[in-house]
């Protein structure tokens, strides 16, 4: 799919792709580790209803990253400033996991025009936590790092991440996803291949990891950010999307999310894990199509 781009005032250059011509919007929020590109499943089977925008995160896919991120609000700044270059005032979004979280940002701060929001496996309101580790790797339940340097040194989770993109090592990272997020079923080998190449691309492992952690927006702590109560803010209806055999993001998460939002509802996708856009993508596109309507 050909991308477009244009430059926000911030001097990041943002690609994205928009088909469809309808008047109907629906702007689409990739997760960690992937891009617009990576909703090329929900993108073909929407773009008739609606003008679809699946834009590249800043740090990631063909976006630029000039300025590195100092926490999951300045994606969504991003976002905000490319729909007004875009004079586009109303829409629908829908954001996947680290893509919720932006999402949801995005709806506190735009009240006027976001009209309905999708949760699809996305990370909770409080963040997504990436605990101290045992001397076996095993996570240190409630003791969080204090400092990005230190969560940095991770030796799990991060610092190996942080090396596979250093080394460019596609193989690991297709076996990665193929363990973690495609537990259900497997793209076709001609899409596995774009998705890798298209998550090959990202820069900024370490500062979204960190922005992850830090992402809070309950009216208390989280065990490393005191959150800002933005939460209160999100006020058009809401529905999240969760797979039964999600291993990245769990139930509780979403639940909690969910109970934080008044307007809101939750569905459970069967025999679906951290990807319904390749688990079941016919569900899923139905499912934005019945709630936006």
């Amino acid at each position: 799919m050909d991308k477009k781009h244009l430059k926000l005032s911030n001097g990041e250059t943002i690609h994205y792709i928009d088909k469809g011509t309808r008047e109907e919007v629906l702007v689409l929020i990739h997760g960690n580790m992937s891009s617009g590109l990576h909703f090329k499943p929900l993108i073909e089977r929407l773009r008739r209803k609606y003008r679809v925008i699946a834009p590249d995160l800043r740090g990631f896919g063909d976006s630029s990253y000039i300025n590195p991120i100092k926490g999951l609000e300045d994606f969504s700044d991003d976002i905000c400033e490319l729909l007004d270059v875009l004079n586009i005032k109303k829409y629908n979004i829908a954001g996947w996991s680290t893509g919720g979280a932006i999402s949801m940002k995005i709806a506190s701060k735009r009240q006027d025009q976001v009209k309905k929001l999708i949760l699809i496996e996305s990370c909770s309101y409080r963040g997504y936590p990436i605990y101290k580790k045992n001397d076996d790797g095993s996570p240190k339940l409630g003791e969080f790092y204090s400092s990005i340097e230190e969560l940095a040194e991770d030796a799990v989770q991060v610092k190996p991440m942080d090396n596979i993109f250093k080394t460019n090592s596609v193989e690991i990272m297709n076996s990665i996803w193929d363990q973690a997020i495609y537990t259900v079923n497997k793209p076709s080998e001609e899409d596995n291949k774009l998705y890798l190449s298209e998550t090959m691309k990202q820069r900024n492992i370490i500062d979204v990891d960190w922005a992850l952690t830090t992402f809070n927006m309950s009216n208390f702590s989280n065990g490393v950010s005191l959150g800002d109560g933005t939460i209160k803010d999100v006020t058009c209806p809401v529905l999240s999307l969760w797979g039964d055999s999600d291993a990245v993001v769990l139930e509780y998460m979403v639940d909690e999310t969910i109970e934080a939002i008044t307007n809101s509802k939750k569905i459970v996708l069967k025999n679906s894990g951290h990807s319904p856009l390749v688990d079941l993508p016919d569900t899923l596109a139905n499912y934005i199509m019945e709630f936006t309507n």
